[in-house]
């Protein structure tokens, strides 16, 4: 299964992809972790140390250059590289947390780089390899992939988000992040991607009960829990994971309930 994670900037989307990634590997899942937004902090949420890091695509200008002007074109840009050899090549491998089942999997890191030219086509190079490697791993392999975005979804091309098969659209409980929730929802609507969870962060049960009509806002919805462990642990460590048994539980049982609501399990990655 392949899906999105969009929202506010601070909402909670980065540790969701993490905790996500790391419940599905956990239980002999492969799963594909594509950081997508500009801040670039999906490995240490991971678990990733900043030294481990895989280098940004869009900072890799040999590459660009080899698989999108490659030599005996005359210069011409090729819109549709070769790229499947990729994930393996430019990915780091990411550490599983939590607790341990009979079948572990994998779960590796990809770190697309800034997105510029948003909603504008191929209109640098580096964009069109980050685009073809996105649509690769969403269209062509039959495993998981995240992917954690910024507050939008056209910056990833019509093509590929048609064929992302949800979307999890993560707010907080104030007014602009709804506002930008609904406009996220909106946005993926029109680009056929229908099938979107609103994720509520940091509510209570009253105000995740009582959100305000804001059109557009997905109407499947779930609450994240809200951790006091995870509270402690951000003032000394940016990874998410390994918050203790007890928190590792009540994720698991998040995690567990979120693909309910979208129909789906771990054991299916379709």
């Amino acid at each position: 299964m392949k899906i999105a994670i969009s929202g506010k900037g601070g909402v909670g989307k980065t540790s969701l992809t993490a905790w996500l990634g790391d419940y599905l590997a956990r239980r002999g899942e492969k799963v594909w972790l594509v950081d997508a937004d500009t801040a670039l902090s999906l490995g240490q949420a991971s678990g990733l140390d900043r030294t481990a890091l895989p280098e940004p695509l869009t900072g890799r200008a040999a590459l660009i250059e080899e698989r999108i002007r490659p030599a005996g074109q005359g210069g011409m840009m090729d819109l549709d590289p070769h790229v499947s050899d990729l994930p393996e090549a430019l990915s780091a491998s990411l550490p599983l947390a939590g607790a341990a089942s009979d079948s572990q999997g994998e779960k590796r890191l990809l770190v697309m780089g800034p997105l510029t030219n948003a909603g504008g086509g191929c209109a640098c190079e580096g964009n069109a390899l980050l685009k073809a490697l996105l649509a690769h791993l969403v269209l062509d392999r039959r495993e998981w992939v995240l992917v954690d975005m910024e507050a939008g979804v056209e910056h990833l091309g019509r093509g590929t988000v048609a064929h992302v098969d949800a979307l999890l659209v993560v707010c907080e409980p104030s007014m602009r992040s709804l506002e930008t929730a609904a406009e996220v929802a909106r946005m993926a609507s029109d680009l056929g991607l229908r099938r979107q969870l609103l994720v509520i962060n940091k509510a209570t049960p009253q105000q995740a009960a009582q959100l305000p009509p804001l059109a557009h806002l997905p109407e499947q919805r779930i609450s994240m829990p809200d951790l006091e462990a995870l509270r402690q642990r951000q003032m000394y460590s940016g990874s998410v994971l390994g918050l203790g048994q007890q928190t590792e539980e009540d994720l698991d049982r998040f995690c567990e309930a979120l693909l309910q609501q979208l129909g789906q399990s771990a054991g299916s990655a379709k």
